[in-house]
C-alpha cells in the first residue's frame, strides 16, 4: 500500500476517535477536537498532492479518499446535532446534515453502481472538491469557536451570536454545495444507473 492510500485510512481511523473527543465533556476537548479534524484536514491535501505528484493514483484512492472526507465530515455534523440540540440553531444543523447525508449516500450509490456495472471508479468532480474544502473550512472554523470559548469567558453576548451566525452560514454554504455537487455526479452517472441490473 503506498503513503496516500496510508493517509487515507490514518484520516479514516482518526474519524471515530476525533468524535469521541468532540462528544465526551472534559477541560478544553473542542481545542483537542480542533487539532485532530485540523490533522486530519491536512492528510486529505497530503495524500492527493503525493498521488498526483508521484503518478501513484490508485482506484483504491480514487474510491476511498473520498469516503474518507466523507466519513470524517459526517463525524463532526452529527457532532454537532449534539453540540446545538436544544438551541435556536438547532433545526439548522438538523437540516444541513440530512442534506449533506441524503447528498453524500446518493453520491455513493452511484460509485458503487458505476463499479459494479462499468468496472469503473468515478473520481470526485471540482464541485466536489469544492464541497469538501468548504465543509472542512466551515467546520474548523465552528471548532475554533468552540475552542475559543474554553479559553476566554464572558465573551459578549452580540459576538457570541455574530460568531453562531458565521458558523450557521458556512454549514449552509458547504450544504449547498453538497446538494448542486451531488447533483451534477449523479447526472454524470445516469448512464450507469440506466445500465444497472
Amino acid at each position: 500500500m503506498n503513503t496516500p492510500n496510508k493517509l487515507t485510512l490514518a484520516r479514516m481511523i482518526a474519524t471515530p476517535i476525533f468524535m469521541a473527543v468532540m462528544l465526551i465533556d472534559f477541560p478544553y476537548h473542542y481545542t483537542v477536537a480542533l487539532v485532530l479534524f485540523a490533522l486530519a484536514s491536512i492528510t486529505d491535501a497530503i495524500d492527493g498532492h503525493l498521488a498526483r505528484k508521484n503518478n501513484m493514483i490508485t482506484d483504491f484512492g480514487k474510491f476511498m479518499d473520498p469516503l474518507a472526507d466523507k466519513m470524517l465530515t459526517t463525524a463532526a455534523y452529527l457532532g454537532f446535532m449534539f453540540v446545538y440540540g436544544g438551541t435556536k440553531w438547532g433545526w439548522h444543523i438538523v437540516v444541513i446534515t440530512f442534506i449533506v447525508l441524503f447528498s453524500e449516500f446518493a453520491v455513493s450509490s452511484i460509485r458503487l453502481v458505476a463499479v459494479n456495472n462499468g468496472g469503473e471508479v468515478v473520481a470526485a468532480n471540482m464541485w466536489g472538491k469544492c464541497k469538501t474544502a468548504s465543509q472542512m473550512v466551515g467546520i474548523v472554523f465552528a471548532l475554533g469557536v468552540l475552542a475559543f470559548f474554553e479559553f476566554v469567558k464572558g465573551v459578549d453576548v452580540e459576538i457570541i451570536f455574530t460568531l453562531h451566525y458565521v458558523i450557521i452560514a458556512l454549514f449552509w454554504l458547504s450544504a449547498v454545495l453538497c446538494a448542486v455537487s451531488g447533483a451534477i455526479y449523479i447526472w454524470n452517472g445516469r448512464k450507469y444507473i440506466a445500465n444497472a441490473k
